[in-house]
């Protein structure tokens, strides 16, 4: 065999265990993972146990709101993960549940964002297209639901005008960080009617 050949043999072989290494010969049952919205909902946030996450923009009321999860955005290129609410430019945007201000964060998508994750640390409420953060909001401090977080804005890709809060809400793990964890669908736990009214 000729130099020639035998490195294209190799190569044929290599490529061929490569091939092979890619293929799963495990046969035993997979367990079906529920969709995201069935997951969330069988271990809702605290604060939406109790009733619900407050409404995150002063003076929106619950039906008021519409379920924008998973619409179209990018010409479909990916679904929408969060709910859209409308409000004029500068309205109070307010704190869904109590925790603290984990990341204030400037992002091409989001604009103007601020993270804040839950009293249990198990959940992260995500707020974006701001048009500035409230005075004396900083990174880590406590914040009580009702507290003003910042102000509607168009910033990030909403587009010019289109002025509204887009807020989502994230099911963290042990050890995720301010950018991890799973979307789950806001709209059911801001929609619920607190227990007594």
């Amino acid at each position: 065999m000729t130099r020639l050949g035998a490195i294209i043999l190799s190569t044929i072989i290599l490529a061929v265990i490569g091939f092979a290494s890619m293929l799963s010969f495990d046969h035993s049952p997979k367990q079906a993972v529920p969709p995201r919205d069935v997951a969330a909902a069988s271990e809702p946030p605290a604060a939406a146990s109790r009733g619900g996450l407050r409404v995150p923009v002063a003076g929106v009321s619950r039906t008021a709101l519409r379920d924008s999860w998973e619409e179209a955005r990018e010409n479909g290129a990916r679904g929408h993960h969060g709910t859209d609410i409308m409000a004029r430019a500068g309205t109070p945007v307010i704190a869904a549940a109590d925790g603290w201000v984990e990341k204030l964060f400037d992002s091409e998508r989001g604009g103007i964002t601020l993270y804040q994750r839950s009293a249990d640390r198990r959940w992260t409420y995500y707020y974006a297209h701001l048009a500035g953060y409230a005075p004396g909001v900083r990174e880590g401090m406590r914040v009580r639901a009702g507290q003003v977080l910042g102000y509607v804005g168009d910033t990030g890709d909403a587009g010019a005008g289109n002025y509204h809060l887009h807020f989502g809400v994230t099911r963290m793990r042990g050890g995720e960080r301010w950018w991890q964890g799973e979307d789950i669908n806001p709209y059911p736990l801001l929609a619920r009617q607190p227990a007594g009214r």
